[in-house]
């Protein structure tokens, strides 16, 4: 074939511009063509060593080749540029689907091909290279036409080629989505949704052209215009890329999607000089642009500023949860120190409390008043350290989730009349009367840890009993619905209504209590509502102020299946 058999093919140019605006050539093809480039130079700026943004960029670069060698094929006059520029749509063709493969393989597997498959995309090109410049690509130029007519190549292999690379990356992206994660999974079927669009439309068009010239149903000029459409895949692949980006910040990007909206926004209304024939309409698009382009520019930099303080926020946050695990660490760590000490410490002091025992019951022979009187204030002392210890103890298990509970049917009844008992020496001492107010109906029994429950409410009616000067300490037993509910009562110093809010705090004693009892820790009722809590309770206090006395409440449910 001579290709220099039509020189000139003004004829033909008018003859397609009559048949297919140019305006419409132009809006199709340069549009496209400067927002693909521009979404792809972005991505690759924000991201030079990701392997996947860099092939996003050449899918960019090779759609624009693509897209200018075809503009040229509908505006040159020249048929030798007509037919280099036809050889070049068809490299930049099967090029394109052989990125748009390797782009959604890498951004799915995160790592590039092997050089075996790299080899074998060279294999796949080398058909094209060899052939598409002989008469298997192109049969002839059609003079009556004006448009080159294709030879086997395209539809024998090019086009079959295509719709494999199509198949292939839906049962690529189909087999990976199975597999992978809930969020990624959205990301792969957004990315293979959008690029078999992208390509399918492309292929699509073109093949309606060819069928419509092959089967006559026009002529080949108007057939080719079918093309024009299928450029417009490309908006549709870059607004499901912009959604990704937006939606799950892929390639790190978060601004894009206004900076995306601005820069469509801008090119839309420029393109819009390609239909104005009205100066008026020209002027009024012009300052329409002019605006579009300030309040885009001030929106970007307003939106890029929002997102930099979300970013130094974002790490502050993490700095603070690094922060907070080091302390968590440091906090169990403690705990544990304290577990270890107070284990390490019970031992003696239960030892010392057995000898000093023994000393005053005689059984190392009699002991004068003075020294039983110092004997028994180190007896005090050292009940006070085991009481401490314990309360420690009590306060690491709880706080590592080591407490362990014995769950079990409880007659509340016999624990307050042991309490009571055991208690009702030392409230005479002082000249305090200690009543038990029990219900006139027996109450069912309480699914609870019996041993707990003891330790809470002697703690409580010890603590009633020290801060009581004069008057009395009731116990008083009720059923409240499904909950059974203890209330110890006092008439003692009280407790104002600043400091309820931090009496249960760990080391927490009001200013009274210091004056009347210095040996507390501060640590009973903490351990106490911690225990409480845990066992599906609740323990309050409630006091007209100071002086007033005060009544600790602890409400149990009837029935719980495990301590929390």
């Amino acid at each position: 074939m001579d290709f220099n058999l039509v020189t000139n093919i003004e004829t033909c140019s008018q003859y397609i511009n009559n048949t297919v605006p140019l305006n419409m050539v132009y809006y199709s093809h340069i549009p496209t063509a400067v927002v693909s480039l521009l979404v792809g130079f972005f991505v690759f700026i924000k991201n030079r060593n990701n392997l996947s943004g860099k092939l996003l960029f050449y899918i960019s670069i090779v759609f624009s080749i693509w897209t200018f060698s075809d503009l040229i094929l509908w505006t040159s006059y020249d048929s030798r540029m007509y037919m280099f520029f036809w050889v070049c749509t068809a490299l930049s063709e099967i090029l394109l689907f052989l990125v748009s493969l390797y782009f959604v393989y890498v951004f799915i597997k995160k790592r590039s091909i092997s050089l075996k498959f790299k080899l074998i995309f060279a294999l796949l090109i080398a058909p094209v290279l060899a052939l598409v410049n002989t008469k298997y690509y192109v049969t002839f130029f059609s003079i009556s036409d004006c448009i080159p007519i294709n030879g086997p190549l395209w539809k024998n292999y090019i086009l079959p080629f295509d719709l494999m690379v199509i198949f292939y990356i839906t049962i690529f992206s189909i087999t990976k989505y199975v597999k992978a994660e809930k969020d990624f999974k959205k990301q792969i079927l957004l990315v293979t949704i959008g690029i078999d669009l992208f390509l399918i439309i492309f292929i699509l068009m073109g093949f309606i052209s060819d069928y419509l010239i092959e089967h006559n149903v026009t002529d080949a000029t108007s057939a080719y215009g079918y093309e024009l459409y299928g450029l417009f895949g490309m908006p549709i692949f870059l607004g499901f890329l912009v959604y990704l980006i937006v939606q799950y910040k892929a390639f790190d990007i978060k601004i894009l999607s206004v900076q995306a909206l601005v820069v469509a926004l801008v090119i839309l209304i420029g393109s819009q000089f390609a239909f104005i024939q009205n100066p008026i309409n020209m002027v009024l698009t012009g300052i329409t642009l002019a605006i579009a382009v300030g309040f885009g520019w001030t929106l970007i930099r307003s939106v890029k500023m929002e997102v930099q303080r979300k970013e130094e926020l974002q790490i502050m946050t993490n700095r603070l949860a690094q922060a907070n695990d080091q302390l968590r660490k440091l906090d169990n760590a403690k705990s544990e120190f304290i577990s270890i000490a107070s284990h390490q410490l019970r031992t003696p002091l239960t030892a010392i409390k057995g000898f000093i025992s023994l000393l005053l019951e005689g059984s190392y022979g009699k002991i004068n008043s003075m020294l039983k009187d110092v004997l028994n204030k180190i007896y005090i002392s050292n009940e006070r350290l085991i009481d401490l210890v314990e309360d420690m103890l009590n306060l690491s298990r709880i706080e590592s989730g080591r407490m362990e509970y014995d769950i079990k049917k409880v007659n509340m009844e016999e624990v307050l009349k042991e309490i009571c008992d055991t208690f009702s020496i030392r409230s005479k001492e002082k000249g305090l009367k200690l009543e038990l107010k029990l219900p006139e109906n027996p109450l069912p029994e309480v699914t609870t840890d019996r041993n707990k429950i003891r330790e809470v409410i002697s703690n409580l009616v010890d603590n009633a009993i020290k801060y009581t000067l004069k008057g009395w300490v009731t116990v008083k037993l009720s059923q409240n619905e499904d909950k059974v509910r203890i209330a110890v009562i006092d008439t003692g110093i009280g407790v104002p209504k600043e400091e309820m809010p931090y009496l249960f705090e760990k080391f927490s004693r009001g200013k009274d209590i210091n004056r009347l009892n210095t040996g507390g820790t501060g640590l009973g009722l903490h351990v106490g509502k911690k225990m409480i809590e845990s066992l599906s309770g609740k323990l309050w206090v409630e006091s007209e102020g100071a002086g007033k006395g005060s009544t600790f409440i602890v409400e149990l449910p009837v029935e719980i299946k495990e301590a929390k």
